[in-house]
């Protein structure tokens, strides 16, 4: 997820009524769905640590797609690849008859700027760059675990139904699910599934912010800066003019809104004015319409620093997504299948590369509880994800598990460390287990899928149409890419 997903705005909002739980499986049957996961848990870690070693980023993720994507038609599933106008997206199915549609999100992209190894020290990759500082490399490998031991479940008791897993790219920044959604491969499913690597064993269904995402490219003229500087249009300076303005605007906004960026072309040489110069903004809230009027205040704001500065600006829009929307129903069912699951027990090593770790944060980091977390629901996170879309279209619901030292920040160093050790792969494990059991209980629980997909009704309410905060933009299959590189 975007931003330090462990900070939590504790903003308790109200709770749906409880519904009734669909019954267990039987025991003999989840059992044997949690031995098959177990059965495949080396080629699983396989696959999550060599994912981890490609790190490849949003739209990049060539090898990493097509490593799940083989796994996957190796086991017998359906894969169509390429969809909804995105490479490295695809759609795995398993279909047995006619019956519910039950999907399984997975993402596999690295973020940049995080290369570390797998070692509980600060030490980069040489010759690489980018880092799975989320931990995406598991959580792709994981749900594409489950989804092969729940097809195994389902030919051996003939159940009824389609298992979907979507490949889904770029949650960093591209939006990645919205395309999906946008293009109708989603909207058959009676309920989806999905997973994230964290600090700890949770299924409480919290809200996101809201956000947009986007990049303001300054044009300007260049000219010899101690010659000719009168001759100049500097398009940094257009730049810096905006963030000045922005920065202002920060006590004139909501106080739950988050507006940061990062200056991704400044120029070349100091003594040649910046012909060029570009800015990469997130704009973020919990709601979708004030994200949007943040947004007309911030593009005024590069409007009227292209005036004064004497240059042009131009906005291309990288992404845009929705607040997750939460769903009782189906998160009670994960939080008592993840209280079925034996939690990992840890090695020697393992526990002293976690103290290790721990050693690097600040006096006073929280640390979660051990086993799992009570249940909670409606708490707003201050991170963003691209499954808030597909909350809003169709029953969702998502579960954490420890893959990360307790108390370690998303996106950092100490995340790419332990999303590349049997740390990660251990949490992975329980992930898969835990939505397993929730899919296989889903195939054979029309009420439930009934429930959720009515509890859904209510929350978006009545008059809900979606339209995607993206627009009509379509992927910006380049937005990792530094343009100045060029």
């Amino acid at each position: 997820m975007k931003s330090a997903i462990g900070h939590l705005l504790l903003l308790l909002a109200g709770t749906a009524a409880t519904p009734a739980l669909a019954a267990p499986l039987p025991d003999g049957e989840r059992i044997a769905i949690m031995a098959d996961v177990d059965a495949g848990t080396p080629a699983m870690a396989k696959a999550a640590l060599q994912i981890w070693d490609y790190a490849e980023s949003g739209f990049q993720e060539t090898k990493s797609s097509a490593l799940l994507q083989k796994e996957l038609t190796a086991a017998g599933f359906k894969v169509e690849a390429g969809v909804a106008g995105m490479p490295t997206a695809f759609v795995a199915s398993f279909r047995n008859g006619a019956g519910p549609v039950i999907g399984l999100l997975a993402e596999f992209d690295a973020l940049p700027g995080l290369s570390q190894s797998a070692d509980p020290v600060r030490t980069a990759r040489a010759g690489h760059d980018n880092g799975h500082a989320c931990g995406h490399n598991l959580l792709g490998a994981a749900s594409v675990a489950s989804a092969i031991a729940i097809k195994r479940w389902m030919i051996a008791h003939d159940i009824k139904g389609e298992l979907r897993v979507y490949g889904a790219p770029a949650e960093e920044g591209g939006s990645g699910k919205v395309f999906l959604v946008r293009a109708g491969l989603t909207k058959d499913v009676s309920a989806m599934l999905h997973w994230h690597p964290f600090t700890h064993n949770s299924a409480f269904q919290g809200r996101t912010l809201a956000v947009v995402e986007g990049k303001f490219r300054f044009h300007g003229v260049s000219a010899h800066a101690a010659a000719s500087p009168e001759r100049g249009r500097s398009a940094l300076d257009a730049v810096e003019a905006m963030n000045m303005m922005v920065n202002q605007m920060r006590e004139h906004v909501p106080q739950e809104s988050r507006i940061h960026y990062v200056i991704t072309d400044g120029g070349k040489a100091p003594n040649v004015v910046p012909e060029t110069a570009e800015v990469f903004y997130y704009i973020r809230h919990p709601d979708q319409k004030m994200v949007g009027e943040l947004l007309d205040r911030v593009v005024k704001a590069a409007e009227g620093a292209a005036m004064g500065t004497g240059t042009t600006v131009e906005f291309n829009q990288v992404g845009g997504t929705f607040d997750l929307l939460p769903n009782d129903t189906l998160g009670r069912l994960m939080y008592e299948n993840l209280k079925r699951v034996p939690l990992p027990a840890y090695t020697p090593a393992e526990q002293a590369f976690i103290a290790r770790i721990q050693t690097s944060f600040p006096p006073g980091t929280k640390m979660a509880g051990e086993g799992v977390q009570p249940y909670a629901s409606g708490q707003i996170l201050s991170g963003s994800t691209d499954v808030g879309d597909v909350s809003y279209t169709t029953p969702t619901a998502g579960v954490l598990t420890t893959t990360w030292a307790p108390g370690t920040p998303g996106h950092s160093w100490q995340a790419v460390a332990a999303s590349g050790s049997t740390i990660g792969v251990k949490g992975a494990v329980t992930a898969a287990k835990t939505l397993a059991l929730t899919v296989a209980q889903l195939f054979v629980s029309p009420d439930t899928l009934v429930a959720a997909k009515a509890e859904l009704d209510k929350r978006r309410g009545p008059d809900f149409e979606y339209r995607s905060l993206m627009r009509n933009a379509g992927p910006d299959l380049d937005y990792r890419k530094n343009k100045a590189a060029d």
